[in-house]
């Protein structure tokens, strides 16, 4: 087996180990709701596979749904469920009706009905109930993605400018009561930053979100900066939630998948958050250093990287990680970087992420292509596509983060 045809087997295998199939039985199989109706909302890029085994495990206990989720992500009906598609990472109409949706089902809800929410990332740009027009929330959204700011810092401004983010989805289904599965596509698992926390107590504050307009010299309206002054909710009395999958559980999963290929894994962090490219070639050092192994490698390192816009050319955060350390791994013997998100799709691409090995530079050369351009151009996915390097997966139905891997083959 080539190392590339390895990478994809450890890929396959640690994005199979979390499907959030199982994560859902295991939160229901135990569970005893009341005589009251459930309801059901489904929010994520997991949302149509989260509510698919909730529906099979309710049965006729299920009085009827809502799915929002990811373009391409539907798979097949759901009974007594509406299924919507809609815009990410940037909000689209679609994401305003589906969210309209989902609050009309959850003004049915009276007190003693259960509104199961199944949470997973991507719900910030999917679901959403915009305070100001479409159009500047939209814009705001492009600024917040082009300037490097964090997941955190971009929710915190997110919320604040949405009917149902920031606990408000929760205050919507009352007075009956929420039950959440979360699977968290965010390190540490902060309940209030998961898709903007539709269902869960907001711990940030205005001070914090003027803060980060500052930072970034993000441009709004004064009814949006009105917005970020307005304090969101801190309590909530009708919800209680449960995280059942998270970046930890992939980095597991892609360790124990190395080590069924003759690796010896070594978990460096599942809480990366830095500059993709500067994750790259950090591992790239880390290949280095340690040629002079004689057993089989795996350097594992899970969590969410940022990309600074300062081109216009088309990739991801994960393909970015991995052409960066192109440049420094050129020429080492079987060692290759792959990374990849779980949720199949890396930025606006239909790409999973990207994988680079010892003559990942060379085609490039060969082709009168630097690495260096095709990153200041933001352009990895078509420099990757030029070296056989993008990873398809497609859509998996999942979400919990990205995992980057260093192979070094002994």
């Amino acid at each position: 087996m080539t190392l590339r045809e390895e990478a994809d087997q450890i890929i396959r295998k640690s994005i199979w180990a979390v499907l959030p199939d199982e994560a859902v039985t295991k939160a229901l199989q135990d569970r005893t709701f009341g005589p009251g109706r459930i309801y059901m909302v489904a929010v994520g890029k997991a949302g149509w596979r989260m509510a698919k085994t909730a529906a099979d495990i309710l049965q006729e206990r299920l009085e009827s749904g809502v799915v929002v989720t990811k373009y391409g992500h539907v798979k097949g009906e759901i009974p007594r469920t509406r299924c919507f598609e809609a815009g990410h990472p940037v909000p689209d109409k679609q994401s305003f009706f589906a969210a309209q949706a989902a609050l009309d089902l959850a003004a049915q809800a009276m007190e003693g009905d259960v509104v199961l929410f199944l949470l997973s990332g991507g719900g910030s740009a999917l679901f959403e109930k915009p305070l100001v027009s479409g159009e500047e929330l939209q814009d705001i959204t492009r600024q917040l993605l082009a300037c490097g700011a964090d997941i955190v810092e971009m929710n915190t401004i997110r919320k604040r400018l949405s009917g149902v983010k920031g606990g408000r989805f929760a205050i919507a289904c009352e007075p009956a009561g929420v039950f959440s599965i979360v699977l968290s596509d965010i390190l540490g698992d902060p309940l209030d930053m998961i898709a903007s926390g539709p269902a869960y107590p907001d711990s940030s504050t205005c001070e914090e979100a003027m803060e980060i307009v500052k930072k970034y010299g993000l441009q709004m309206s004064e009814a949006a900066l009105t917005l970020l002054g307005q304090e969101t909710p801190k309590i909530l009395t009708n919800v209680e939630t449960q995280i059942m999958g998270s970046v930890s559980d992939l980095c597991r999963a892609a360790a124990a998948a190395c080590r069924e290929f003759g690796y010896e894994p070594i978990l460096l962090t599942d809480q990366l958050s830095c500059e993709a490219r500067e994750a790259g070639r950090f591992l790239s050092a880390i290949a280095r250093t340690h040629q002079g192994t004689k057993k089989s490698l795996a350097f594992l390192a899970g969590g969410e990287t940022v990309v600074h816009l300062t081109g216009h050319g088309l990739g991801g955060r994960n393909q970015e990680l991995a052409l960066a350390a192109a440049e420094g791994i050129a020429g080492l013997s079987d060692t290759a970087v792959f990374s990849v998100g779980s949720d199949g799709t890396d930025g606006p691409t239909d790409a999973a992420g990207g994988y680079s090995d010892a003559w990942t530079k060379e085609k490039l050369a060969a082709q009168g292509i630097s690495i260096y351009d095709v990153l200041q151009k933001n352009d990895a996915y078509h420099a990757l596509e030029k070296t056989g390097g993008l990873l398809i997966t497609g859509a998996t139905g999942t979400n919990v983060n990205d995992v980057a891997v260093l192979l070094i083959r002994r």
